[in-house]
């Protein structure tokens, strides 16, 4: 296939970074020219895997703990990054998507890359969606737990209808608050379509970037719908030296994480955490982060080591077990070490994960507000007691290792490329369909 400029438009943490740039980098070896549009906090990252960046406004600090905690409230961080960060940059980040996908050959286009939505629209581009996680191809047959919403866990075991209704519900409670977006829609000319928060697949190619054994296809997901595995994005770092000395020197530790953006709110997590590695006279490696209030104030056991932070490609596969807040790109990077886990699900998709995890049969899971060292302890012992846990993880693993997401993805994008009929009017009909 000839050379084509495929631009990748997203928004969020490194979870939301990190698959986009597996796919950039296959791409780049199958000779294409993959450009990252995102955040500017991101340039050095991206241009040093040796991808295009692009700018796209609102400039901000992912890492900024006042933002982070904003956004990983459980009720209302959703809301808060919509109409707080996105929507008032809203045609600002629609002028530097222009700037960069008017000549796109594809654009790959993030839930929350609301500027891009409206510009395939508008330009009539072929275009394909991204769903990181299960919970962006609601299916009324499989639902997602929903952050902030009461008794989710229950209202997701209510049936299809009650789901129905759910979807219906939150997307109209939703519009009084998309109403910058609805303007702006009318000043490009376009007539209103679905929210794309809910429904932003695209009608030429949906990439379910998960492992099928974290979520089956359903028969409400779009025709264009396809779940490819997950993209891991190799760094090429190993642990640091101090870190690979205290794996190499006892048995697998307990390792406990909180990915990219709840490390940012993680309170007294980690201080907990090696209380309850003590109790349970088990070795640990803490990932803290580099803001030094995640640091233990009590000295740590010998057998617990803190450290900023490590691949968790590299850590993973070293670890007895895994406390993990239920990121995906977290969720992933465990299932594929194959190892038991208990998850800690603050905000967005990570309560959905965690129940996903737990119905799998390979984690049990604590809501963030009810972890101390006495319930991790007891959670972990029970984890570490019962070998169905383990056994059940290994098989996991060993089926997430077997799936090529990131070829798989990029096989989809290339044979949407080379389709010779009219994308446009396909992705009109798409619209009209809702």
């Amino acid at each position: 296939m000839l050379m084509k400029r495929i631009v990748f438009c997203t928004f969020g943490s490194l979870g939301d970074i990190y698959p986009l740039l597996a796919l950039a980098r296959e791409l780049r070896l199958r000779g294409h020219w993959p450009v990252i549009a995102t955040t500017p906090a991101y340039r050095r990252l991206i241009q040093s895997s040796n991808i295009g960046f692009h700018p796209v406004r609102p400039d901000f600090d992912p890492t900024d703990p006042e933002i982070l905690s904003r956004v990983m409230d459980r009720r209302t961080g959703g809301r808060y990054i919509v109409c707080n960060i996105l929507l008032p940059a809203l045609r600002e980040a629609y002028e530097d998507t222009a700037a960069v996908a008017e000549d796109a050959d594809l654009l790959v286009i993030h839930p929350m890359a609301l500027s891009a939505f409206l510009f395939a629209r508008k330009a009539g581009a072929p275009w394909a969606s991204v769903a990181l996680a299960p919970m962006s191809l609601y299916s009324i047959y499989d639902p997602p737990v929903v952050a902030g919403v009461p008794f989710a866990e229950l209202l997701a075991a209510r049936g299809p209808a009650v789901q129905r209704h759910l979807l219906k519900g939150m997307a109209m409670l939703f519009e009084p608050l998309w109403k910058p977006f609805r303007r702006f829609e009318r000043d490009l000319g376009l007539p209103p379509a679905p929210n794309p928060l809910f429904w932003g697949q695209s009608p030429h190619l949906t990439l379910g970037l998960f492992s099928r054994v974290l979520a089956e296809p359903q028969r409400d997901w779009p025709v264009s719908a396809r779940a490819t595995g997950f993209p891991f994005f190799d760094q090429g770092q190993g642990n640091s030296p101090e870190l690979q000395r205290f794996l190499d020197a006892g048995e697998p530790p307990i390792v406990f994480t909180l990915g990219s953006a709840a490390v940012g709110v993680a309170g007294d997590f980690f201080q907990q955490s090696a209380e309850a590695a003590y109790q349970l006279g088990r070795r640990a490696v803490l990932l803290v982060g580099r803001d030094p209030a995640n640091h233990p104030t009590r000295p740590l056991p010998q057998d617990v080591i803190a450290v900023p932070h490590a691949p968790h490609a590299a850590v993973f596969p070293r670890a007895g077990l895994i406390v993990h807040q239920g990121g995906i790109g977290t969720t992933a990077e465990a299932m594929r070490a194959g190892r038991p886990m208990l998850v800690v699900p603050y905000s967005h998709d990570q309560p959905d994960n965690a129940a996903r995890l737990t119905r799998l049969g390979i984690a049990r899971s604590v809501p963030r507000e009810r972890y101390d060292a006495a319930m991790a302890a007891r959670e972990i012992r029970t984890l570490l007691w019962d070998p169905a846990y383990a056994n059940r993880a290994v098989e996991v693993g060993l089926r997430v290792r077997s799936e090529a997401g990131t070829s798989t993805a990029c096989d989809l994008m290339e044979r949407l490329l080379s389709q010779t009929g009219d994308l446009t009017a396909a992705f009109t009909a798409g619209i009209l369909a809702h």
